[in-house]
């Protein structure tokens, strides 16, 4: 477990000044001109016959802004890339095109080709940048957690939900959905996500049970995971910096996969100029170079974030402090006793103590018994005497738990103890109504 002492959350403020030794190299000015011409084509192509109702729907959605969230566009961005490579797939071009009957036909057919390939290479590319994104960010919080049952218990959650997730996607695939209904269910997916992120912050949720109840959970991470995509938090810094670029590349892709959807309807009537393919050729070349090369920046940055910063840094004081400790006097002699009632069995007696040390180094004993409804006792945790201990036990039965700090041996000193601890129930899956 990686110690978080003396860490708070990133800030917007700190997160802006390390942005600034990543400024984003602007997209090529072919971007913005490829996008205008490519609209420009489309609109011809509307103008010569009105769109259908479908289409309008796709039109609203290029006249409009892109998301304002990075990762709604990387998950546009596939979606578009996606929708354009079906169109790209020989079985769905128009007849005509499919049975070429000139040698421009022909040529036309290896090109489309050719632009399919280019994006289905960007499109694993990007795949590969949300998985390793993905597991990067889960991997850093596991980092700050406890390695014992609770780290262990959070990878079985996720990996649980990962498979329900894709099973989910699967069964909408084998029953006949779209592209875009994909699409949606996985941003769905994504803003799951990030909710359970948040619950395991606030301990809400089907994290309520594991959270909540935790000893040994820094604090900071909580407030992190909880605050982290704030309208005006951390993530909102990185939106206004690298978002604009983003911006441009989705809205561009999108007029190439709505070139490509309108022209299609329209092919008996309108047959693909060599002019327009040029200009296609040239869009989709630029769209896979420049999205690829910002993604390869925005790759660097991300890795390379700060998730925590020093409470100096941040201008904040005492962030390390927990109230959720209590602090008990064990006088010379005498022992103190929390006594804890489990109702079910493999739950988990959590704790974390410490002595507060003086001039000289002092330990307690400490032993974990079980009381039995008829008084009888059974020694369940050896006696040890510990300085600090942090540690768990998994209950075989329901009952009364005895957890006991001993200072019988000692004859002159005192003791001061903080501690934490509490019985966590078993961690189950939430059961989901139709």
């Amino acid at each position: 477990m990686a110690s978080t002492e003396g860490l708070v959350p990133i800030t917007r403020a700190h997160l802006a000044s390390y942005y600034d030794k990543y400024p984003c190299p602007p997209l090529s000015d072919d971007v913005s001109r490829l996008s205008s011409e490519i609209r420009s084509i489309s609109n011809d192509l509307l103008h010569q016959h009105p769109p259908t109702q479908g289409e309008s729907m796709l039109i609203k959605e290029a006249d409009g802004q892109p998301p304002h969230k990075i990762d709604e566009n990387m998950w546009k961005n596939r979606e578009y890339i996606e929708e354009t490579i079906f169109l790209l797939d020989k079985p769905n071009w128009p007849e005509a095109l499919k049975q070429p009957s000139s040698p421009s036909e022909v040529e036309y057919a290896v090109i489309l080709g050719q632009l399919k390939d280019k994006l289905y290479s960007t499109l694993k590319f990007l795949e590969s940048f949300q998985a390793k994104n993905s597991e990067h960010v889960f991997n850093t919080v596991m980092t700050y957690l406890p390695q014992d049952f609770r780290g262990t218990l959070l990878r079985q959650q996720r990996e649980r939900s990962e498979r329900n997730k894709q099973a989910e996607v699967d069964a909408l695939v084998n029953s006949g959905g779209s592209i875009q209904e994909r699409y949606a269910l996985l941003w769905k997916q994504q803003m799951d996500r990030r909710r359970q992120l948040a619950q395991l912050g606030s301990a809400t949720g089907v994290y309520k049970t594991l959270v909540k109840y935790l000893v040994g959970v820094p604090q900071v991470l909580l407030d992190f995971v909880r605050q982290i995509n704030d309208d005006d938090g951390p993530m909102e810094e990185q939106r206004h910096r690298y978002g604009p670029p983003l911006y441009s590349l989705t809205s561009m892709i999108l007029s190439i996969r709505l070139f490509l959807s309108l022209l299609w309807i329209r092919y008996g009537a309108t047959k693909l100029k060599r002019e327009q393919l040029a200009l296609l050729e040239e869009a989709v070349e630029v769209y896979t170079r420049e999205f690829e090369r910002f993604m390869k920046f925005i790759s660097e940055v991300f890795a390379n974030a700060p998730f925590f910063i020093s409470a100096e840094v941040a201008g904040a004081l005492d962030a390390s402090k927990n109230d959720d400790y209590k602090e008990i006097t064990v006088p010379a002699g005498k022992t103190y006793e929390v006594l804890l009632s489990v109702d079910s069995v493999n739950s988990y007696i959590a704790w974390d103590f410490s002595l507060v040390q003086g001039k000289i180094n002092m330990d307690i004993g400490f032993s974990l018994e079980f009381l039995s409804p008829s008084g009888d006792k059974t020694l369940m945790l050896p006696y040890r005497r510990y300085e600090s201990d942090q540690g768990n036990f998994c209950t075989l039965m329901g009952g009364s738990y005895k957890l006991i700090w001993d200072n019988t041996y000692s004859t002159f000193f005192k003791k001061v103890v903080r501690y934490k601890l509490d019985c966590i129930p078993p961690v189950t899956e939430p059961v989901e109504s139709d």
